[in-house]
């Protein structure tokens, strides 16, 4: 497929990352020459200086014969511009945009081939929202992905010495849940991948990904840790986009208060919001987060642009006796180095958004694709299409299907029933097939085989 990403920034360095090493043929466009550079050295990518919205320029990066277009430069404007110049001049099938400016997004009217002609809108700021309410909804969790619109889900969760399973094989899950399937679908142990078989043992500290029916998480996640008790009190550092669209998303069903910085953004915030405390001050003042008794925060959340303020902040919270501290972290290179210690989650917009972004170039019916563990992993949902001639898994048992290196199938969804996957499952045409890839090098030959043909006899 041939991809123009605009934008060489985290985001689309990441995204270039992630394509070029499936052998996509990809041109990166920004004006910073030296980013480019950077780029060009590390991957296998073709780059263009330039502004990304100009005619010439998008006609030197290929826009003549590209499959899709992916503008993710930090201006909305721009990236808007691209896809119209994309659409008119070049007939681009496939025009992908970031845009953050929810005076644009609330007006929905304004993107089709009438008006701006964006295929797919992506917003960070609501996708890492989305992500930090299910971490909230499922105390204990690192994290949750929804497949099927939440039927199912993916939750990865520390295991804890004490917990029902930890030390026995996997085989005794059934045992100790007969009225639950799950099937756990990875397990991180050192930073190392185990594909699990029934006689693997899981080992405290494990990193361990199960996949099963959403009212079932609960109990899965029991046999793992011991369970943390609901979230009642949520302290936001930062009232920006993703603090006040975090906050509108949960004031009522949690009690909530944001500390910001700014006054007049204090006073903006106050006016929006029916249910949140506004606090006006800094969230790295002791005295402030001792008098709103800290001690009681079940979760504090770190959510302001600036990644040192946040790493800060969220360690004196720690300290000070918050339950749970979780932050946003923009580096990339941070993430590992914060999180497990006294900060127990550390969120990265960037890939965040990447499995958003990935969802819409891959290949076949993929429905959702999902970047698990900052990028080691990955979790796709695709549609099985076709019948037993023109299809390799359409009408055979799961255990008899020929899956690339290091992919598991972990459940499917069959209208509105889950399927937790064993060997003896059938896949039928129109499921929903949930596989977890520990190498991310066999998306390809994953999409290969649930391309429906005309026959592969």
């Amino acid at each position: 497929m041939k991809i123009i990403i605009l934008g060489a920034g985290q985001v689309g360095g990441t995204l270039a990352e992630n394509l070029a090493s499936e052998a996509n043929d990809i041109t990166v466009v920004d004006t910073d020459p030296d980013r480019l550079r950077d780029l060009g050295d590390r991957l296998d990518i073709r780059t263009v200086v330039g502004h990304a919205s100009f005619p010439t320029v998008l006609r030197q990066a290929g826009a003549d014969d590209a499959d899709m277009l992916v503008a993710v430069t930090n201006s909305d404007e721009t990236n808007m511009v691209a896809c119209q110049v994309a659409f008119t001049l070049f007939n681009t099938p496939t025009k992908i945009a970031r845009v953050r400016e929810p005076a644009y997004l609330t007006r929905t009217s304004l993107f089709n081939n009438e008006a701006i002609p964006v295929d797919v809108l992506i917003s960070p700021e609501q996708v890492v929202t989305n992500y930090i309410r299910r971490l909230i909804e499922i105390p204990g969790s690192l994290q949750v992905i929804d497949f099927a619109g939440g039927k199912a889900q993916l939750v990865a969760v520390r295991a804890y010495y004490g917990g029902p399973l930890v030390g026995q094989e996997l085989r005794q899950i059934r045992a100790h849940m007969p009225n639950v399937d799950t099937r756990v679908a990875a397990i991180f142990r050192r930073n190392q991948p185990i594909l699990p078989q029934g006689n693997t043992v899981i080992e405290a500290d494990d990193e361990v990904f199960f996949i099963a029916a959403k009212a079932d998480i609960r109990a899965v996640m029991s046999e793992m840790r011991r369970l943390d008790e609901s979230y009642k009190n949520i302290l936001i550092a930062g009232g920006g986009h993703i603090g006040e669209r975090l906050a509108e998303a949960i004031e009522n069903r949690y009690q909530v208060k944001i500390i910001e910085m700014s006054t007049a953004r204090c006073r903006y915030l106050s006016d929006t919001l029916d249910n949140t405390v506004i606090l006006h001050g800094s969230a790295s003042d002791r005295d402030l987060l001792l008098e709103e008794n800290i001690r009681d925060v079940d979760v504090f959340l770190a959510l302001t642009n600036d990644d040192e303020a946040n790493i800060m902040s969220s360690l004196l919270a720690k300290r000070l006796g918050a339950r749970k501290v979780m932050c946003i972290i923009n580096n990339p290179a941070y993430v590992d180095l914060v999180q497990g210690g006294e900060i127990d989650i550390a969120i990265s917009p960037q890939l965040a958004t990447i499995g958003t972004l990935l969802t819409h170039v891959r290949r076949g019916d993929i429905v959702s694709a999902h970047s698990l563990r900052r990028g080691a992993a990955e979790a796709i949902e695709v549609v099985a299409h076709g019948d037993i001639r023109s299809s390799k898994v359409i009408g055979r048992e799961i255990g008899k299907i020929s899956l690339p290196p290091g992919t598991s199938i972990g459940a499917i969804i069959r209208d509105e029933k889950v399927l937790i996957a064993h060997s003896n499952t059938v896949i039928e045409s129109g499921d929903h097939v949930i596989l977890f890839l520990v190498d991310k090098k066999q998306v390809r030959n994953v999409e290969r085989l649930f391309q429906a043909g005309l026959t592969f006899f």
